[in-house]
């Protein structure tokens, strides 16, 4: 899977890690310290996931300002 720069997982990896995460918290099995890390690591990844997110808003917004493109017309009008 893809990773950016900085070693930092891609979106689809990080989400997928936070699911098994928040798995392994509600499943109640780990240990109070185990439950602090995996609370932590979760933190980290939905910060993660954000910024990618807002990102990706940030340049579907630049995209769809620009008048060389034609994305903003394609979003506009759904039948073409």
């Amino acid at each position: 899977m893809r990773k950016s720069k900085d070693n930092k997982p891609g979106f689809e990896q990080a989400l997928g890690e936070l699911e098994e995460l928040v798995s392994q918290l509600e499943s109640g099995d780990l240990s109070l310290d185990q439950s602090l890390t995996h609370f932590k690591r979760g933190v980290e990844l939905t910060r993660h996931c954000q910024s990618i997110l807002d990102e990706a808003q940030q340049t579907m917004e630049i995209l769809s300002q620009d008048p060389a493109s034609n994305v903003k017309d394609d979003v506009a009008d759904p039948n073409s």
